[in-house]
């Protein structure tokens, strides 16, 4: 897998990525966007195995009050984890509805 996948060199029209066959910064903007398209489903994952975790101690705990406080602390950091994501992610849409720029994509422009 390649994180700095750009068009072909031998494409025709501009490619402003490359110039005399090196990269510019405008590769930073794949590079970015291949970074975060890996990162959110992984934190996705993570999210359901802590969640799974989470309700296996649960499970186990037997009714003893220290393991018993402790999955659920481990589910209250879980979804509060999930609510900090889609909240950022509200956030960020908001401010680009009230002020018109798209904050949620990452653009260099020369």
């Amino acid at each position: 897998m390649y994180l700095a996948q750009v068009r072909d060199p031998n494409a025709i029209g501009p490619n402003p990525e490359v110039v005399d066959e090196v990269l510019t910064i405008k590769g930073f903007e794949y590079i970015f966007n291949n970074i975060v398209s890996i990162i959110l489903p992984f934190a996705g994952l993570i999210l359901f195995i802590t969640l799974i975790a989470a309700g296996f101690k649960f499970i186990t705990a037997g009714g003893e009050p220290a393991k018993v406080a402790s999955a659920r602390n481990t589910l209250t950091f879980a979804i509060g984890g999930i609510v900090l994501i889609a909240l950022a992610y509200l956030i960020l849409k908001v401010i680009e509805t009230f002020t018109g720029v798209s904050v949620t994509e990452f653009k260099i422009f020369q």
